[in-house]
């Protein structure tokens, strides 16, 4: 695939990150984005910017990195889209978190085309999109799977197959929901053990040798919250947005999920005093304000 070019759609902080992950891994990349100021930002990390028709016509492998799922729909299917503009054998890997039922719809519709779609939803955020150093949770048939998978270990360090076109945004809602879950009780474990007079610095260190460790007591406290840095580059609107697919994927699936029902409504909750833009570590401001509203 080196031997043409790859494209990246959607020039965000994720989007502009994996695509400079694939200059440093020598493939030859075009991008497009709405945003002039994203256009910009890109063609200064040495991206082609192109026209949508362009970048279609040359590319082997387009990656898509967008807001939600109505975006990749209607960048698909849309008039003058993916499903119009694009050749036989181009390969879509969509890295937004969408929804298993436009993943699906999109997939159906390239195949009748001769074009393969995979969902590769990821984690790892804009520094490790940067750093190479995602992990992909992906949709596809075997087949689709092992013929992308070099350029997907090209573009992240963990690549895992779980289930057909998809399987990789229901494992990733899934995973957000978690995240989301344990930010809030992590948070909780720690304003306990503060006012039991242990530091949150020593309940970590205790806390991650032990069960109770997750990324976010190893990662996110540590690296954002304890230092008031809160520059993740994840905001509070999107894991909303995440948060708001788990609710609506538990509602299709008819489960109650009581705890996770409970999670979901702090986070909605949450927009009454944290705003979409902030990071969304910032949740756990909710929790105690004397101990975290000062970070």
């Amino acid at each position: 695939m080196k031997d043409g070019f790859v494209s990246v759609i959607g020039l965000g902080n994720m989007g502009r990150g994996m695509a400079e992950t694939l200059l440093r891994n020598d493939y030859k990349v075009m991008g497009y984005d709405l945003s002039e100021e994203a256009r910009s930002q890109a063609e200064k990390i040495g991206v082609i910017v192109a026209p949508l028709a362009q970048l279609l016509k040359e590319s082997k492998v387009v990656v898509l990195s967008l807001p939600k799922a109505e975006h990749v729909e209607a960048l698909v299917l849309g008039a003058n889209g993916i499903s119009e503009l694009g050749h036989d054998g181009l390969i879509i890997v969509d890295t937004t978190t969408s929804t298993a039922e436009t993943s699906r719809k999109v997939y159906a519709e390239l195949k009748t085309k001769g074009m393969t779609f995979i969902d590769a939803p990821v984690s790892g955020g804009p520094s490790g999109a940067k750093s190479g150093t995602m992990t992909m949770v992906v949709g596809a048939t075997e087949e689709d799977f092992t013929k992308i998978q070099p350029f997907l270990a090209d573009l992240s360090a963990v690549q895992v197959n779980v289930g057909e076109c998809g399987a990789g945004n229901v494992v990733k809602i899934c995973n957000n929901l978690l995240a989301a879950a344990h930010l809030i009780t992590t948070a909780e474990a720690v304003a306990l053990a503060n006012k039991a007079g242990v530091s949150p610095e020593k309940l970590l260190s205790g806390l991650n040798k032990g069960s109770g460790r997750s990324a976010v007591s190893e990662v996110n406290f540590p690296r954002w919250v304890l230092n008031g840095a809160f520059d993740s580059g994840f905001t509070m609107g999107l894991m909303r947005k995440d948060v708001g697919l788990a609710d609506a994927l538990a509602t299709a699936e008819n489960m109650s999920l009581p705890l996770s029902k409970k999670v979901m409504e702090l986070w909605k909750k949450s927009a009454e005093t944290l705003l979409d833009q902030d990071d969304f570590n910032a949740i756990i401001k909710m929790t105690d304000a004397d101990l975290f509203e000062g970070k």
